[in-house]
């Protein structure tokens, strides 16, 4: 089992855990054989002394069992949460590890029910492991044997009893699991619709359709709560069905124990000591129940976890580092990508060199970002190569890799805290100078400038308190702080305006970095080295500007589009 690795730190704790347990349990079964006691020698005799004597006895096994109780609960908590964060860890890991392919196909709902509702209920198990599952078969099997000790033959009862409880809570277990699976399935799918309400309220309320998502997620719910309920319909049966089981049973001791008192086999004390010892059956019984029930819950959790745990990625990390010198900053060699819906790229040749800037355009769907994807090597090619400083890209350690590209994606991604955290992104090590620098170079300056704490300024989770352009802005500082050798913008330019947009690219062709502009605008490509034109992954064309005007069709009709646009919009 996964879990056998994280329970190796806390073996000591949960044992000791586990003990405690067992003692708290020892000193709960000896509570009969002293109230026994008390019945027999003290109130039929009347020895007043000897029952205040067994009463402190009694006293002080409460107070040992509750001391006991508390030590376990201490290491049972201690076990439990140590091994979740441990998991946690490990899974959190295990993603940050995985490849896009692996991440676009579990999603991100499930990944975040996984690494918290899941384990909480592997933790919830894990305690009730230490502080239930170690007591209740100790308290039925003591049960049993002081039983057998009192009486052999009110042990029988004791015995045909024991199974049929047992057969109760098999019933409802097997019959309970596979609705938990749905259950989880159900609540991964309430996580997507609540994060999708969440992130497109904006959509969602332009749109007008408030009401279709309200009416989307009460489906949703209302199934998961059917099952839910359907669920606790049949664990419901579980209480009332041990209850008359029981009860059955202790019927059956007074009949016969009334046959043994009256021959003398058996005392009053004794009779009660044995419906004690059924009581506390039923109870651990009950308790026994419950812990099967989170136990059913937690088999799901389980698997669910360690499908996380076990997913590996399909790229190998190589283990080179950069060469000094080279022919072609970047080669394409017969380059093709699938994703599992289709082909994305088809047999792309080409190569870009040190201080170029390329250009790509081409309409949606044409795999203009899935193209500067391979570059970072965040998908692996389908067929084909790419070398970079022609060494085979799989060559190269991530690090070596991605610390040479400083990549601005179509959506632009900033995290919680200032400004200046948020540009220590691209470099942590970045003097106060670099981060001037790439502002300026960004055209971020000029609003930074203008709030009251600059560079300091709080920025919210994704960025929702500044506007799209200051966004876009923003995250190209923040590649620009790397110093990359290759940068790539992945229409990353979108929201600014053509003027910002001009003194942007201008700014950036002073660095004589390699740089791959990814746009739909013409405008924004135009004076590139060369262009790239893709037409449904193919590459259509290539050339500069004024070649492409004259042999590249795709590129004549775009720059055609655009131009009347612009026309009508005078």
């Amino acid at each position: 089992m996964f879990w056998k690795k994280y329970f190796k730190p806390y073996k000591w704790q949960g044992i000791l855990g586990f003990f405690f347990k067992l003692v708290e349990a020892f000193f709960e079964l000896m509570v009969p054989v002293v109230v026994a006691k008390i019945i027999d020698q003290g109130i039929a005799k009347g020895n007043t002394t000897y029952i205040i004597h067994m009463g402190i006895v009694m006293f002080v096994l409460a107070l040992a069992g509750y001391g006991s109780a508390i030590i376990c609960q201490y290491f049972a908590s201690l076990t439990s949460q140590g091994m979740g964060t441990l998991m946690r860890r490990d899974m959190f890991e295990a993603i940050n590890n995985y490849d896009y392919e692996d991440l676009d196909t579990l999603g991100t709902p499930t990944l975040i029910t996984r690494i918290t509702n899941d384990v909480n209920q592997l933790q919830l198990a894990i305690a009730m492991t230490i502080r239930l599952l170690s007591r209740s078969p100790f308290i039925i099997i003591g049960s049993l044997v002081m039983a057998f000790i009192l009486n052999w033959q009110v042990g029988v009862v004791f015995l045909v009893i024991s199974p049929l409880i047992a057969l109760a809570i098999y019933f409802v277990m097997s019959r309970t699991q596979p609705i938990y699976h749905r259950i989880n399935k159900l609540m991964d799918k309430i996580s997507l619709i609540t994060r999708e309400n969440l992130s497109g309220v904006r959509v969602i309320r332009a749109f007008n359709k408030q009401e279709n998502e309200k009416k989307r997620f009460i489906e949703t719910t209302k199934t998961q709560k059917d099952e839910q309920v359907h669920a606790g319909y049949l664990s419901s049966l579980m209480n009332p069905a041990t209850t008359v089981i029981v009860n059955t049973g202790i019927i059956l001791i007074l009949y016969v124990s009334a046959i043994k008192v009256n021959l003398g086999t058996l005392t009053q004390g004794e009779v009660i000591a044995l419906i004690n010892y059924m009581n506390a059956i039923m109870l651990s019984m009950y308790a026994f129940a419950n812990v099967i029930l989170i136990y059913v819950k937690a088999t799901a959790a389980s698997q669910r976890v360690q499908e996380v745990l076990s997913l590996k990625p399909n790229m190998v990390e190589g283990s080179q580092d950069m060469p000094d010198s080279y022919n072609h900053l970047i080669t394409f060699d017969d380059v093709s990508f699938s994703y599992k819906e289709g082909q994305a790229l088809e047999h792309l040749s080409f190569t870009i060199n040190e201080g170029e800037t390329v250009g790509i355009i081409g309409g949606t769907g044409s795999g203009k970002s899935t193209l500067v994807n391979l570059i970072p090597r965040f998908y692996d090619a389908t067929e084909g190569r790419i070398l970079i400083k022609d060494q085979p890209i799989e060559d190269y350690h991530y690090d070596t890799l991605r610390h040479m590209i400083g990549i601005v994606p179509q959506s632009a991604t900033l995290f919680s805290g200032t400004i200046k955290e948020n540009l220590l992104w691209g470099n942590s090590s970045a003097s106060d100078e670099d981060l001037r620098t790439a502002i300026k170079i960004s055209q971020a300056k000029e609003f930074i400038d203008k709030l009251p704490d600059g560079l300091e300024t709080k920025i919210e989770a994704g960025g929702k308190n500044v506007s799209g352009g200051q966004r876009q802005r923003l995250t190209i500082a923040r590649a620009l702080v790397r110093k990359p050798e290759i940068l790539i913008l992945d229409d990353s330019a979108s929201a600014l305006d053509f003027a910002t947009d001009a003194k942007l690219r201008r700014d950036i062709k002073k660095m004589h970095a390699t740089s791959i502009i990814v746009s739909q605008r013409v405008s924004a490509i135009m004076n590139s080295d060369k262009i790239l034109v893709l037409d449904h992954g193919k590459l259509a064309a290539m050339g500069t500007h004024d070649e492409l005007l004259q042999t590249c069709t795709l590129y004549q009709e775009i720059v055609k589009s655009q131009m009347e646009g612009e026309n009508n919009e005078k």
